[in-house]
This record gives C-alpha cells, sequence and structure tokens, in this order.
C-alpha cells in the first residue's frame, strides 16, 4: 500500500468541504467527534498508487479534493479503467479485507482516511452511517452503469459531453449550487488523461472539445476553466434521456 506521509493540517469537520455529501453527512456532534478519534488524512501526488488490487486494506476514506482512478489489470498487463473517484467518493468496503481496484491518483489527492476496525465497531452501533453508505454504494452502481454506457457506446462528443456533464454536476453539488445557472470549475484532468480514459485519441479529445468550443456548448478560458452557460444543452450533447441519465 502506497502512502505518502499524512498531510500536516489537521482538518476540521465543520470546514470540511464535502460534508454535506460524504458517509459522515448525517452525524450528529458527538458521532464526529467518535470519528475524529479514527481519521488521519493523506495526500497523494498524480499518478501514484493509493492501493493495488489484492493489498490488504487498514483504511476507508473519503475523498476530500482531486480525482482518482479505479482499474483493474489483467494477467497479460493490460489494464481497463471503471471509474472515477471524485470528491466526496468512498474507497474501500467495510467488511472486506483486500482491495478489489486498483486506485491510482490522477491529480493531487487529499483523503479522509478512517482506520477500518474502529469505523467498522462504529456502524455497527450507528445506523445512519450505515444507511448512507448503502445510498452512496448505490449511487456508485449507477456511475459504473453510466461509464459502460459511456465507453461501449457512445460517440466521441457524447463521451467528452458525459465526461464534462459528470464532472460539473459534481462540483455544483460539492458548490450547494445549482445546474439552472451556469457552471464554471476548472476541468481537473488533462486532455491525455481524458483520452486514456475514455478511449480515445489525444487528437480526437483536442477536436471534439474545440468543437464543443466552436459551438458554444463550453466556454474555455486556457485549457482547464471550463464554463457551461446552458447545462442542460451539455446534457443534450451526452446522447442521454432528458434528464441527463448520470449520477449526481
Amino acid at each position: 500500500m502506497a502512502l505518502s506521509e499524512p498531510f500536516i493540517k489537521n482538518h476540521d469537520c465543520a470546514d470540511c468541504p464535502i460534508r454535506h455529501r460524504a458517509v459522515c453527512a448525517r452525524c450528529e456532534t458527538d458521532e464526529l467527534r467518535e470519528l475524529e478519534e479514527m481519521k488521519f488524512y493523506r495526500t497523494f501526488e498524480a499518478g501514484q498508487t493509493v492501493i493495488w488490487s489484492g493489498d490488504r486494506m487498514d483504511f476507508v476514506a473519503s475523498v476530500v479534493e482531486g480525482i482518482a482512478t479505479l482499474s483493474q489489470t489483467m494477467e497479460d498487463g493490460r489494464t481497463q479503467m471503471v471509474g472515477l473517484l471524485l470528491p466526496s467518493d468512498f474507497v474501500g468496503r467495510p467488511g472486506r479485507e483486500i482491495a478489489a481496484y486498483d486506485v491510482i491518483a490522477t491529480t493531487t489527492l487529499t483523503m479522509c482516511c478512517f482506520r477500518k476496525k474502529p469505523f467498522e465497531e462504529m456502524m455497527a452501533h450507528t445506523p445512519h452511517i450505515g444507511q448512507r453508505l448503502l445510498e452512496m454504494t448505490l449511487d456508485e452502481l449507477d456511475a459504473a452503469r453510466e461509464w459502460m454506457l459511456l465507453l461501449g457506446r457512445k460517440t466521441a462528443r457524447e463521451k467528452i459531453a458525459s465526461l464534462l456533464a459528470i464532472i460539473a454536476r459534481r462540483d455544483a453539488s460539492l458548490k450547494l449550487a445549482t445546474t439552472r445557472r451556469k457552471i464554471v470549475f476548472d476541468l481537473p484532468l488533462t486532455r491525455e488523461a481524458m483520452a486514456d480514459y475514455l478511449g480515445l485519441t489525444l487528437e480526437t479529445v483536442s477536436r471534439q472539445i474545440s468543437a464543443l468550443k466552436r459551438d458554444g456548448v463550453i466556454v474555455l478560458e486556457g485549457k482547464r476553466h471550463v464554463t457551461v452557460p446552458d447545462f442542460d444543452r451539455l446534457l443534450g450533447e451526452t446522447g442521454d434521456d432528458a434528464d441527463g441519465g448520470l449520477p449526481t
């Protein structure tokens, strides 16, 4: 298990940017104090491995900042990305000792980690933590199904639009903002990373982003600062149904 040095700054739960979406979203003050006793922060640089598939995990965690990938490697060395971990997503499974996927930081990644045994014990007497984790697991299942559709059936333009919509919607949710207004965010992925994850060439990614910009679907400042003037229009480019068919 590749872990960097712990984050020096001690984060207060009250100031946590993912507090309203994380597994601890419904915790009361005394429960947050209990979590404080078992938590620690870790940071990972882009490209660093958080955990390898098959490794023993002695922690579970919430992504606070940054993005990581979930992937599996076949016996012949081929690797398939099976999902993205975005801020507020949960890493690890209570009751499961072994990691099922490789988790690799795509950007600088900050994780709020909980020692596994105390967390499992807390779940036993704090039912709403288990309920929240179940809700998040079902959201993850929806995201996995969307990812299968994205990789398998969508055109290059629809793939790019879908990825932008997923990131835009999560960013708006973390900021407690509505998608009925324009959404402004910094794209956390390089175009090379987007190409790798979506099964496209770098040239195709650049061409499709330029086309979305030219058509007014997005506004770009530099390569990373994205404005979505009309989220419904972006959803219309994803090839999904009327409500986008995307996980929140």
